[in-house]
C-alpha cells in the first residue's frame, strides 16, 4: 500500500514537500517514483529514485526543482519541490513497481493535490 501526504495549496516560488508512505513489503528492494496529472491531462512522469537511494532521474521539466529521497528506515520516500510553479499544479502519485529492483511502476497511490497559485 501507498500512502501520500503534503499536498496543499501554495503560492508561486513556494516549496511543498510529499511524503509517500509504503507498507506491506520490503521496502528497500523496490524503485520508488513520482508522477503527476494535472487537470484535463495525462499522466506525466515526475522522478524515480533507486532501491538504495543513489541513482535519480527527473523528467526536464522539474529538473534542479524538485528532488526525490527517501528514508529506508522510515518506508517513506519524498518529493520536495521547490520554486513552484503553476503548471506544476496536479495530483501527485507516488509509485513503486511489483519486481524488485526493476523500474517498472505497476503501483499507485490514490494521490495529493497539490495547487499552486500564481
Amino acid at each position: 500500500q501507498l500512502a501520500e501526504s503534503g499536498g496543499g495549496l501554495v503560492q508561486a516560488g513556494g516549496s511543498l514537500r510529499l511524503s509517500c508512505v509504503a507498507s506491506g513489503r520490503t521496502f528497500d528492494m523496490y524503485v520508488m517514483g513520482w508522477f503527476r496529472q494535472a487537470p484535463g491531462k495525462g499522466r506525466e512522469f515526475v522522478g524515480t529514485i533507486s532501491w538504495s537511494g543513489d541513482k535519480t532521474n527527473y523528467a526536464d521539466s522539474v529538473k534542479g526543482r524538485f528532488t526525490i529521497s527517501r528514508d529506508n528506515t522510515l518506508e517513506t520516500v519524498y518529493l520536495q519541490m521547490n520554486n513552484l510553479k503553476p503548471e506544476d499544479t496536479a495530483v501527485y502519485y507516488c509509485v513503486t513497481g511489483s519486481t524488485p529492483y526493476d523500474y517498472a511502476m505497476d503501483y499507485w497511490g490514490k494521490g495529493t493535490l497539490v495547487t499552486v497559485a500564481s
